[in-house]
Formats: structure tokens, C-alpha cells, sequence
């Protein structure tokens, strides 16, 4: 197979690797607050770890040698190396720093720094010139301290290169090979890891055939046990060469398909995965609908109004509304005659009336907000039921971000729209001035028939015009004023029920001007925060989903 066709497939993984990663930032991005902050911390730096990674040197590959004291690491890295470049002997740890031996030094200085190699201890094999390494070109072997040092540095020195290598390959001794140490730390974390995790059991010279085979099957059943699924274990010795290349081999096919640090980079983001998935729902039901429906919009309208007392500022309008008419449109001659009697519209105190009706609309804000609060958390409760429990607090968290303002704002805007109380329709002033031309028409007879009653009835006087006089007009004007007075009873009755019908649509407008300023209100400050909210949590699982590994 040509090596083109290798890189080829490389740079697809690696494109759907940075698809991965893309997704991850976003988690990483969305999760905060939803997610463990440990495993937010621990993707954020795979992140940061990835991102260096793929913008070094790709023709290299990192392979660390990592293993406990006397595993006869450093022997095995000068077997493979070829040359006596990490120190050993009886005193340990003997490997205090990271030793490095490159196969191919082009491009392979920015990748050492980012390790933090010192230069001191980088050694290079010119593999063009070595018959039979050719095959290793590109490789980068990392002898790194005892992992169990009892020094501080060391210690840590092991621990931040096993994070970061594109393979590694554990050496074990017979005697240690199932040290807690190890298993526990670093092979148990790291399960999942097979295609860039390989087990040299070391100074196999020291086992008769059996005892090597038996150490081989029960370091197969004990890795298996701790969730490494296909181990691949090389029996070596660095003292005899037995073994050594077969371990060449394994590195040199990593280093030939120079996907090593790839398959690295994916097995710890599937690591992550593994972790997020234990507490995160199956994904057939991730997704909601990213917007507040219209019917619990509507729902949270409704309770809103109610909780604000819409009605009872509509039912006070309309009141006012029929209180007030009666000063216009009432039959003159009814209200004269009120008169006579105590006034009831003092009770109304309608000087006041504006200002009571905005104490209504602020007293049915402050004094409910539990219905307030009520409404907003049926709201946040329906619309996150199906959703982990950490997205249903963020749900009504975000439906309840500016509860403490929203009483307050709904006042503020019921109170700009209460009604002028001493507003006069057109109409009434028409039909006050109808009324008090029957009153003078009514007038203008009485005083007609005193005046024929006067000058033609009981000849009084001289009549000043024969019309004065004319008794024969008599019960034509009585007529004239039985149906001014008629008319004027009518027009009362008909004005009354126009008040009703006036005093009710003035009511609707009213309260559909509440619910649409309410309706706004709401959108503004409880369901756009809530939609925001549920978008993030559809990209985080869009996210969530792409990142997970390709079954």
C-alpha cells in the first residue's frame, strides 16, 4: 500500500476528528452549570492538549516508555535506541529526566519543546544511515521516570507525558507486573486506550517458557478485568534482545501509518464521552422543541392577567365608565329631580377615580406576586419535564431570571395605559345638547300654553300676537309636549343602552390593551430567557451527539 493512500485516510480521521473537537468545545462551552465542573475542566484541557497536539509535527510519532522502578525500562529504551543514552544501574529511580531518542530530527524540534525535553537529554539516530531503522523514521521514544518515584518532580514528570503521548507501551517485570500502583493509577483510567497502549513484560529471560506463558494469560485475564478489551503484550528482554523486535515491529507500524497521536487524541475524547454518557439521558431523546408553543404562551398570559387583577381594573372601568355618563346622557329633568335627594355619587368619590383604579392595577401586582411566581413555574415545570434533572433546574432558573422585576414592570405598564377618567366621548356631547333642545322645546311650550291659557282662556290682558291667544292650539301644543317629553324618555332609554354597549367595548379595549402589554411583558422577560435556555440545551446535545464515537 502506497504511503499516500495512508495519509489520505489520516487526514479524513483527522477531519472527523476536528469535527469532534469543534463539538466538544461546545460542551465545554454549554455545559458549565448542567455538567460536572470536573469533567468540564478535564475536557476543557483535552481541548487545549488536542489543539497543540495537531499543530505540531504529524510525521512523528511520541512513544513513551513508562513503567515502575526495576521494570528495566531504561535498558529497554537503549535496546531499541541502540545506543547507551539513558542512564541505568542498581540506584533507584536511576531515570530522574526524560531521555528522548528521534528517528528523523525535521520538524521534530517544536514538538520535543512542547513535551519540554530538555536539550541536553534529546539524543537523534539518523535512520537513513542505520541499515534496518529506516523503518522507524518519525518515531520520538520517551524513556520517562519511575512512576512510582518517591520524588515529587519525577513523579509529575511521568504523570503529564503519559497525558500527553501518542502511544504507550508499559514495561512490566514478572515480579511487579500486577503492582496496584500501576493498575489502579494509570491502566484502569486509561481502558479504552488499546489501539495506542502497549504491555512489554520485560526480563522474560528471567521465566522458563512456562512460567513466561503463565505470566503472559494471567496479565491478559487482569487487564481484561480492568476494562482493556484487547491487550496486546510483547515479552521482551533487554538484556538478551529477546523480544525487542517485536516491539520494534508494533512501533514502527504506528509510526508507518502516523495515526498513533490521532487514535490517542480520540480514545481520550471517547473517555470523556464514556463519562458524560453515564449521566446524561440515551440519545432517541434528547432534543425539545427550542420554542415556547403558542398555547403556553397563552397559558402564561391567562395566569399573568389573573394574577394582576386585569379583570377587576376592566370591571372598575366599566363602572366609571356608567357613573360618569349619567351626567351626560341622563334625561335632564330625572337628574333635576335627583337632586332633591342625597347624592349617591359622593360615595363614588369620582374626583379620585383615576388614581384608584392605578391603586387597583399596583395593588393586584404587589399584592399577588405568589401567583405571579405561581404562573412563571408552571411555565418552566411543563416545559422541562422530559429533561435531565441538571437542565430542568437550568429550565426554570432561566424562566425565573427576572421574577424579582417582573411585578414591578407589569405595574409600571398597566399603570401607563389606566383610563382618563375625564375623557367625553363625541357622541355623549351630542346627545346632551339633543336633550336640552327638548328640554327648551319643552320649556318653549309650557310657556306657550301659559300665555293662550292667559290671554285667550281667561282674557287677561292684550295678547301681543293672535297665536298667543288661539285656544284652538291648545291640545296640538299639549300633543307637542307629551311627545317632546316621550322623545326625551326615549332618547334616555336609548342613550342608557348605548352607555352599556359603549361602557363594555371601552372594557374590551381596555383589558386587550392590558393582555397585549402583559403578553409582551412576558416574551420579553420569561419566555425568551426560557427558549434561550432550551436552544442551548438542543446544541448542547447536537454537540453531545457528534462528539460521541461512531458506533
Amino acid at each position: 500500500m502506497s504511503v499516500s493512500g495512508v495519509r489520505a485516510g489520516t487526514m479524513e480521521t483527522r477531519n472527523d476528528l476536528g469535527y469532534r473537537l469543534s463539538a466538544l468545545a461546545k460542551i465545554v462551552e454549554l455545559g458549565p452549570g448542567r455538567v460536572d465542573p470536573a469533567l468540564i475542566a478535564e475536557a476543557g484541557q483535552l481541548l487545549l492538549r488536542a489543539g497543540d497536539r495537531l499543530k505540531l509535527s504529524g510525521d512523528h510519532t511520541v512513544v513513551a516508555l513508562a513503567g515502575g522502578t526495576g521494570s528495566g525500562k531504561s535498558s529497554l529504551f537503549n535496546r531499541i535506541s541502540g545506543l547507551e543514552l539513558s542512564p541505568t544501574g542498581v540506584r533507584r529511580p536511576t531515570t530522574a529526566r526524560t531521555h528522548a531518542c528521534v528517528w528523523g530530527l525535521d520538524g521534530a524540534g517544536p514538538l520535543l519543546d512542547w513535551l519540554q525535553i530538555q536539550w541536553r537529554h534529546r539524543f537523534a539516530r539518523a535512520s537513513a544511515l542505520d541499515r534496518g531503522e529506516t523503518q522507524l523514521h518519525g518515531l520520538i521514544l520517551l524513556d520517562l521516570p519511575d512512576h512510582d518515584s518517591i520524588r515529587a518532580l519525577t513523579d509529575h514528570e511521568a504523570d503529564r507525558l503519559i497525558q500527553v503521548a501518542d502511544l504507550i507501551v508499559w514495561v512490566l517485570d514478572p515480579q511487579k507486573y500486577a503492582d496496584a500502583a500501576t493498575h489502579r493509577k494509570y491502566v484502569a483510567e486509561l481502558a479504552g486506550h488499546e489501539a495506542v497502549t502497549v504491555f512489554a513484560l520485560n526480563q522474560a529471560d528471567r521465566l522458563a517458557p512456562e512460567e513466561l506463558a503463565e505470566c503472559v494469560v494471567d496479565l491478559s485475564d487482569l487487564l481484561k478485568r480492568e476494562g482493556v478489551q484487547h491487550p496486546r503484550i510483547v515479552p521482551t528482554s533487554a538484556t538478551t534482545g529477546r523480544g525487542v523486535n517485536s516491539l520494534k515491529s508494533v512501533l514502527a507500524e504506528s509510526v508507518a501509518y502516523r495515526r498513533a497521536a490521532i487514535q490517542r487524541l480520540e480514545a481520550d475524547l471517547d473517555r470523556i464521552m464514556a463519562k458524560l454518557t453515564k449521566v446524561l439521558p440515551a440519545r432517541d431523546a434528547l432534543t425539545v422543541q427550542p420554542t415556547v408553543d403558542l398555547a403556553r404562551q397563552e397559558g402564561l398570559t391567562d395566569a399573568l392577567c389573573d394574577a394582576v387583577g386585569v379583570p377587576a381594573v376592566g370591571e372598575a372601568m366599566e363602572n366609571v365608565y356608567g357613573v360618569r355618563s349619567m351626567d351626560w346622557v341622563g334625561w335632564p329633568y330625572a337628574r333635576w329631580a335627583a337632586r332633591l335627594r342625597p347624592d349617591p355619587l359622593n360615595s363614588l368619590r369620582l374626583g379620585n377615580l383615576r388614581d384608584e383604579i392605578k391603586a387597583v392595577t399596583a395593588a393586584s401586582v404587589s399584592a399577588q406576586p405568589a401567583e405571579v411566581e405561581n404562573a412563571v413555574q408552571a411555565l418552566g415545570d411543563g416545559l422541562s419535564a422530559q429533561m435531565p434533572e441538571a437542565w430542568q433546574n437550568g429550565v426554570r432558573d432561566a424562566a425565573r431570571s427576572q421574577l424579582s422585576r417582573l411585578p414591578q414592570v407589569l405595574s409600571g405598564e398597566l399603570s401607563e395605559i389606566a383610563p382618563r377618567l375625564d375623557r367625553v366621548p363625541g357622541w355623549w356631547w351630542l346627545l346632551k345638547i339633543w336633550q336640552y333642545f327638548l328640554v327648551v322645546l319643552f320649556v318653549a311650550g309650557v310657556g306657550w300654553a301659559g300665555a293662550i291659557l292667559l290671554y285667550g282662556v281667561f282674557k287677561i290682558g292684550r295678547q301681543p300676537s293672535d297665536l298667543l291667544g288661539d285656544v284652538s292650539a291648545l291640545p296640538w301644543l299639549g300633543l307637542m309636549m307629551i311627545s317632546v317629553l316621550g322623545l326625551g324618555l326615549l332618547s334616555a332609554i336609548a342613550s342608557r343602552n348605548f352607555v352599556v354597549l359603549g361602557a363594555g367595548k371601552e372594557r374590551d379595549q381596555l383589558e386587550r390593551e392590558m393582555r397585549r402589554r402583559i403578553s409582551a411583558v412576558s416574551k420579553d422577560m420569561v419566555v425568551q430567557p426560557v427558549e434561550q435556555e432550551l436552544r442551548r440545551y438542543n446544541d448542547f446535545f447536537a454537540a453531545l451527539t457528534t462528539t460521541r464515537p461512531h458506533p
